[in-house]
C-alpha cells in the first residue's frame, strides 16, 4: 500500500460486536482527505457497519460491542462523550441507500440542519438552500416550488435533496451508504457525478455492492471480507495488480 499523505481518518484495531457476532475484525485502514474511497466486498461482509462507526451511528444498537480507535483530526471519536457525539456527526454528512427526505418542504429540509446547528440569519440560510440545491444539481428543478413537500419529488430527485441536505452544514466527510442502489440508472449517473464533483471539496466514503461503481469512481479502495480487511489501496494498485487470492476472485466474479 502505497503511503498516504493527508489522512482524514484512521482505525487502530477496530472491532465490533453484535450480540455474539463478531461483524469487524481488528481494522486497520487509513482514509485519504478530499478523495472517494470505495468500501467494496461481498453482501454481509461489514461494509455498512464500518461506514456507520465513523459517526457513532452505531451507538444507538443495542447489544453493540465496540473497541480500538477511529481517529479523525487527531482524536479518538470512541473516546468521546455522548454530549460531543452532535459534533461528531456534523463533520460526516450522510447519505442512506433510500432517500429520507424530512416530512417538510423541500427549502426547511435543506435549512434544518442550518437551524439547529448554526445562527444564521434567514437571508444568510436562504443564500445557503440555494448555494447547496445548485451544488446537488437540484436548483434548476425546484426553485419555483421550494415549499412543496419533499416528498413530491421523485427518488432521484429526493437523493439529492438529501445530498444537499448532508451538504447544507459543511461536513468534512460525506458518508455514502449504497447511495444510487435504489435510483434509476440515470438518476443513479447524476449522484455519481455529483460525488466526483464533490470530493474536491469533501473526503467522500462510498459503500457500494457494485464493482462497475467502484471502478468508475474510486481513488482508493478498501476490500472487506467476512469482517477483515482484505486489502487496501489506491484503485489503480488494487484493481490492476491485486496482491491477495480474495481479491483476484473477487474482481473475477468468483465471490459476491
Amino acid at each position: 500500500m502505497g503511503e498516504i499523505s493527508d489522512i482524514q481518518i484512521e482505525t487502530k484495531d477496530l472491532n465490533v460486536i453484535y450480540h455474539n457476532n463478531h461483524v469487524l475484525k481488528n481494522i486497520n485502514i487509513k482514509i485519504p482527505t478530499k478523495q472517494l474511497t470505495a468500501i467494496i466486498g461481498p453482501s454481509g461482509c461489514g461494509k455498512t457497519t464500518l461506514l456507520k462507526s465513523f459517526n457513532r451511528l452505531l451507538d444507538i444498537i443495542d447489544n453493540v460491542k465496540i473497541s480500538g480507535e477511529i481517529i479523525v483530526d487527531s482524536e479518538n471519536i470512541l473516546d468521546h462523550r455522548g454530549n460531543e457525539v452532535p459534533d461528531i456527526r456534523k463533520k460526516m454528512g450522510l447519505l442512506s441507500q433510500k432517500p429520507y427526505p424530512l416530512p417538510m418542504s423541500i427549502y426547511d429540509n435543506v435549512a434544518y440542519g442550518l437551524k439547529i446547528h448554526s445562527k444564521k440569519n434567514k437571508e444568510e440560510i436562504d443564500q445557503v438552500v440555494q448555494d447547496c440545491l445548485k451544488e446537488a444539481g437540484l436548483w434548476d428543478e425546484v426553485k419555483n416550488r421550494l415549499h412543496d413537500p419533499a416528498t413530491r419529488l421523485s427518488a432521484g430527485q429526493q437523493q439529492r435533496l438529501c445530498l444537499a441536505r448532508a451538504i447544507a452544514i459543511k461536513p468534512e466527510v460525506l458518508l455514502c451508504d449504497e447511495p444510487t442502489s435504489a435510483l434509476d440508472p440515470i438518476s443513479a449517473q447524476q449522484i455519481e457525478k455529483l460525488l466526483l464533483k464533490l470530493k474536491k471539496e469533501y473526503t467522500v466514503v462510498l459503500v457500494t455492492h457494485t464493482l462497475r461503481q467502484a471502478k468508475r469512481v474510486a481513488d482508493y479502495i478498501i476490500f472487506l471480507y467476512f469482517g477483515k480487511v482484505v486489502e487496501q489501496g489506491s484503485a489503480n494498485e488494487v484493481f490492476n495488480n491485486p496482491k491477495t487470492p480474495e481479491m483476484k476472485a473477487y474482481l473475477e466474479g468468483e465471490i459476491s
